[in-house]
């Protein structure tokens, strides 16, 4: 048995980004997640030090980046690094892309960027969490499939879990597979 702490794994390994398209930052956050349905809520949890911290503080606008493989370097590095030192976009050689409703860029090379209001702030001590409200789902073309879905399972999204980053690269189920009623198979007769 351990001390109470944050052993709550896997969590997704996002880059988000703030700030607006002359003068942004990206920051990695594992501390994020779904918060409600209807409207869609999500949120994200940084420590008040955080140079980003200011940033989404004063403009109330963020976008969460999913990372993928290709992106995991990116992702760490951002995670690691401070804006006060380094423009991340360019020392990771990322792409800014410009958002639909909010000022800040989306990073390009993500399979999926979610552009994000803030609507609160709730101070927990060590991590402030805004709660936002999602005002776009950007995904790139290459993962949408031929019914027009999109196609998680062409990302190779990562996950980060007790120091660790993680591909997520196999389902293994959908919603509802544990109750599904089998499918009889007639088969044909010849006359």
């Amino acid at each position: 048995m351990w001390k109470p702490g944050t052993f709550l794994y896997p969590i997704p390994a996002v880059m988000v980004s703030c700030g607006t398209m002359e003068k942004s930052n990206i920051i990695t956050v594992a501390w994020t997640g779904i918060l409600n349905t209807n409207p869609a809520m999500v949120y994200i949890s940084i420590r008040p030090t955080r140079y980003s911290y200011d940033i989404i503080k004063k403009t109330k606008e963020f976008v969460i980046n999913l990372t993928n493989e290709k992106l995991a370097y990116a992702t760490d590095w951002c995670g690691v690094k401070s804006g006060r030192d380094y423009d991340k976009f360019k020392q990771m050689h990322l792409t800014k892309e410009k958002a639909n409703f909010v000022k800040c860029p989306l990073i390009k090379q993500s399979p999926v960027s979610v552009e994000c209001k803030v609507k609160q702030i709730k101070e927990f001590g060590s991590h402030h969490m805004f709660i936002a409200e999602v005002l776009s789902i950007n995904a790139d073309k290459k993962y949408i499939n031929e019914k027009g879905a999109f196609d998680i399972s062409k990302c190779d999204l990562i996950a980060y879990s007790n120091g660790g980053y993680y591909k997520l690269d196999k389902k293994i189920g959908k919603f509802g597979f544990s109750v599904e009623k089998k499918k009889t198979i007639k088969k044909s007769r010849k006359n």
